[in-house]
C-alpha cells in the first residue's frame, strides 16, 4: 500500500489502482482533484481544515461510484447521495474497495471550555494506518503506521508523547503541521520522535512525496 502526504491533514492510501483520501480539507489545494480520482473519501471531523465541503461534494457529483464515509454533522451537509455518504461512529468496519476500515473514538480534542467539543472518529485501514483526526485517540490494537499530528489549538507537547508511546506503532509519520515553521516542524519530529521522547523515529513527508506502507 502507498501512502502519500499532502498538506496538512490529508493522506491519500493507494492499492492495486483504487485509491482512498482521508480529510480532503481546505489547506490542501489538490483537495477537490483528489476526491474526484478517489475511490472513497473518509473524513474524522466537521472542521474546514479536514472537510473541505465544496471539494467533496464536487466529488460526488463528477464521480457516480465514489463513497464517503464521515460523522453525522458532515453527512447532514452532504446530503447522502443515494447512499453513497454514510455516518459512522465507533465500533463500525467496513470495507472500501481492497481497504478494510475499523473506525475508533468519538470526540474531538478540547480546545477550550468556551468552545464545545464535536464528534472525531479515527479509521484504522488495514490494520496498518491510523489517522486520529483531531485527538490523541488510542485504537488499542496494534498500529503500524500512526498518522500523528503536531500542531494546532489542541495539540500539547506532554500529551503527544505520552499518546505515541501509548499507541507504540512501528512508525509514525507526522500530519497537520500547518501551523509550523520548516524549523518547527524538525523539532516537533525530533522531539515526538525516538531522537527525543518517544519510541520511534517521526517521519517528514513534504506535500505530494510516498511511502510504501
Amino acid at each position: 500500500m502507498e501512502l502519500t502526504k499532502y498538506n496538512h491533514a490529508t493522506v491519500v492510501l493507494e492499492r492495486d489502482g483504487v485509491t482512498l483520501v482521508l480529510d480532503p480539507g481546505a489547506f490542501t489545494p489538490e483537495a477537490a482533484d483528489l476526491v474526484r480520482a478517489a475511490t472513497g473519501v473518509l473524513i474524522t471531523h466537521e472542521h474546514f481544515d479536514h472537510f473541505d465541503v465544496d471539494a467533496v461534494r464536487s466529488g460526488l457529483e463528477a464521480n457516480a461510484e465514489l463513497v464517503v464515509r464521515a460523522p453525522q454533522a458532515v453527512v447532514d451537509q452532504l446530503g447522502e447521495h443515494d447512499g453513497r455518504v454514510v455516518a459512522v461512529q465507533a465500533g463500525d468496519a467496513f470495507a472500501v474497495g481492497p481497504f478494510s476500515v475499523r473506525v475508533f473514538g468519538e470526540q474531538h480534542a478540547v480546545i477550550h471550555r468556551d468552545i464545545p467539543t464535536i464528534a472525531n472518529v479515527g479509521y484504522l485501514v488495514d490494520d496498518a494506518v491510523f489517522h486520529p483526526g483531531d485527538a490523541y485517540l488510542v485504537p488499542g490494537v496494534p498500529v503500524q503506521t500512526l498518522l500523528l499530528p503536531t500542531s494546532g489549538p489542541w495539540t500539547h507537547t506532554a500529551e503527544a508523547v505520552d499518546y505515541v508511546r501509548e499507541v507504540a506503532p512501528e512508525r509514525a509519520v507526522q500530519i497537520h503541521e500547518a501551523m509550523l515553521s520548516e524549523m518547527g516542524q524538525q523539532s516537533a519530529a525530533r522531539f515526538l520522535g525516538s531522537d527525543g521522547l518517544g519510541p520511534v523515529p517521526v517521519t517528514i513527508l513534504p506535500a505530494g512525496e510516498s511511502i510504501t506502507v
